[in-house]
């Protein structure tokens, strides 16, 4: 029998798996695959068996399968070892094609939304009132954003990301939402919700996963030519490598508690959601440290500064409590902010203060007595603006005011989870922003903390909120 008979294509690789020659339609199914006319073989399956037969030294045949385009293609070759022991010669004896089925849209759906959770910057989960349950962020740029939206955690998402249709309407339904656009302060580019539902198929959410996505990519990529501290911009080896790595698995672990915690995937007896309670603190703890660690490495770095803006500490003041208004009503703390029409104009960065607030707040609040008050005041002197933040606590004595500003200073405490870096840290950016962060106290008597930043020059035009 003539083994030429029925022979459409033939090719040969060398020891490297490399094509030298191949004819079609073998040739162009390698460069439709991704391969080049004399690369590497870029048809897995056909790749798979040369190898076998240059490791066997005898010859193999079977059928492969490829897609193409529209198309899966059936083929059934032959390889054999080549006499001089490099490489394999390949004969193609039929070929088949056959148009792929079209996609269902059941897996367009999810295809699209893996691609989505993939290149989202900031995810939360939500339960069915659309109120946050857990947030991560992997952005720099939404960093604020997710520290805002942590510290008001019970709160709907729309208090802090506010689509423009949520504007018409409340509440609306959570499809009206879903892919509408949103604008982040601070950010200039464009930004999409995804919102996906939680629960049986067909039946009314039990809950949401909250995605933040960009379409327009990254603003400013690193210039190649930088250093190493300025393509980071500050950030070392934790903000750059380590938290973008941990921050995901974290939030899959604090979203999957939050979820058997809140009985969101159906009922479940209470020793088991305590448990998952207990999960998910120890991983928010844990993601604060990590976050703690990155801001730390930003503020201590040389080429660290802030971007000023023409801000309303008032204004900030009230955002701040607001968020954290929550946290305060769990523990029966009054919580009270600068009076509507109170402003004190000035120069510093937006996120940074608000950062800084956040954490003088949220202290606040964690340290004084259930039943007591917190006070946030602004007032201006000179050319200075300042917030104080007042609070009902046990205080602190001349000696602790002496190190409460030291890094990793925990003055003494244990099992509270704090990492003993927010105050370090707000005075470095108090700092950064040629300003101020100081205390006031006496033991027993409570704790002022006041921040101090550039006031607005008393000739500059009004500062607009809505800008």
């Amino acid at each position: 029998m003539n083994d030429t008979v029925g022979i459409l294509a033939r090719a040969v690789s060398d020891g490297n798996d490399r094509l030298l020659s191949a004819e079609e339609p073998l040739a162009g199914l390698q460069r439709r695959c991704g391969g080049e006319a004399e690369g590497m073989i870029a048809v897995p399956e056909l790749l798979e068996l040369v190898r076998q037969v240059r490791s066997y030294r005898f010859r193999l045949a079977r059928a492969i399968t490829a897609q193409d385009a529209g198309e899966t293609i059936s083929a059934w070759v032959e390889v054999s070892p080549r006499g001089d022991g490099e490489g394999c010669e390949i004969v193609l004896r039929s070929w088949q094609t056959m148009p792929l089925p079209a996609e269902e849209p059941r897996s367009a759906l999810e295809r699209r939304l893996a691609l989505d959770r993939h290149v989202a910057e900031l995810s939360a989960r939500l339960d069915a009132g659309q109120r946050l349950l857990t947030v991560s962020s992997s952005g720099s740029e939404l960093q604020a954003l997710a520290q805002a939206m942590e510290a008001g955690l019970g709160r709907p998402f729309t208090d802090f990301i506010e689509p423009e249709a949520s504007r018409r309407a409340q509440p609306l339904h959570w499809r009206m939402l879903d892919g509408a656009p949103v604008a982040v302060h601070g950010s200039m580019r464009d930004w999409r919700i995804v919102l996906i539902p939680l629960g049986p198929r067909g039946g009314e959410p039990t809950g949401f996963e909250l995605l933040l996505v960009s379409d327009s990519g990254k603003a400013q990529p690193p210039d190649p030519q930088a250093s190493p501290e300025e393509r980071s911009g500050g950030f070392g080896l934790i903000g750059q490598d380590l938290a973008p790595v941990l921050r995901q698995p974290l939030a899959r672990i604090i979203a999957n508690a939050e979820t058997i915690r809140t009985r969101l995937a159906g009922p479940l007896p209470d020793a088991y959601a305590d448990y998952a309670s207990e999960i998910a603190n120890a991983a928010r703890l844990l993601m604060g440290l990590i976050e703690d660690l990155a801001d730390l490495e930003v503020v201590e770095s040389p080429n660290f500064a802030t971007a000023p803006d023409h801000i309303d500490l008032a204004e900030v003041a009230r955002q701040a409590t607001g968020i954290l208004g929550v946290r305060a009503r769990e523990k029966r703390i009054a919580l009270i902010a600068p009076a509507l029409g109170e402003t004190a104009e000035a120069v510093a960065e937006f996120r940074r203060v608000l950062q800084i607030l956040i954490n003088l707040v949220g202290n606040a609040i964690r340290y004084s007595p259930e039943g007591s008050q917190v006070w946030v005041r602004v007032e201006r002197e000179g050319d200075r603006a300042r917030v104080v933040v007042a609070d009902q606590g046990p205080g602190l004595s001349p000696e602790q005011q002496q190190i409460v500003f030291r890094k990793f200073e925990r003055l003494g405490r244990s099992g509270d989870g704090g990492s003993g870096l927010g105050l370090y840290i707000s005075r470095q950016l108090a700092l950064a922003m040629g300003g101020d962060l100081r205390i006031e106290s006496a033991k027993g008597q409570g704790a002022r903390f006041i921040l101090e930043v550039p006031a607005e020059p008393a000739n500059s035009p009004p500062h607009d909120p809505a800008g």
